[in-house]
């Protein structure tokens, strides 16, 4: 059976409400993890920072949130939100979420989402894409490394 071919759909106002949802909180989570935020404050930070960089929930211009759907079973897999930084020969797609959602991990769907978003960013006019990774995420790190980034800065931090 060939591999299905994922496609990036425009999130809806519904499909949004879950991502945001899910999202927020998890990316508090990981703030707290990291030790860049306290747990009493990481969730009204998670929620600011997302409402900050989408004032216009899915209608922010040069933010792209996509659900990954699998036309096969005709499920959504997962969720890839990514922001155009910069203009012309700098024009960069910013990966901001990038989530295969638990069952769905490990059958080619991220490596099929970075593919798609390739194609979507370049049509869009982009000459790179960026992302960051929390230091702690290993697994996250091997699956970009090996998708071709490359690191460009590092911030290190020693508690005292």
């Amino acid at each position: 059976m060939p591999e299905p071919l994922l496609e990036l759909r425009p999130m809806t106002d519904q499909t949004f409400r879950r991502f945001l949802a899910h999202s927020a909180p998890q990316y508090a989570a990981e703030k707290v993890r990291s030790g860049e935020w306290t747990p009493e404050e990481a969730s009204a930070r998670g929620e600011g920072e997302f409402h900050l960089l989408l004032p216009q929930g899915p209608d922010t211009p040069k933010n792209f949130l996509y659900d990954l759907h699998d036309p096969q079973t005709g499920e959504d897999v997962g969720v890839l939100w990514y922001a155009l930084r910069g203009e012309g020969e700098r024009t960069s797609a910013f990966i901001y979420e990038v989530e295969v959602f638990g069952p769905y991990r490990r059958q080619g769907y991220a490596t099929q989402a970075f593919a798609a978003l390739d194609l979507d960013a370049v049509q869009r006019g982009a000459r790179s894409v960026q992302l960051h990774v929390f230091g702690h995420n290993h697994p996250a790190r091997a699956l970009y490394e090996g998708l071709g980034f490359r690191p460009t800065n590092l911030i290190l931090r020693k508690d005292l």
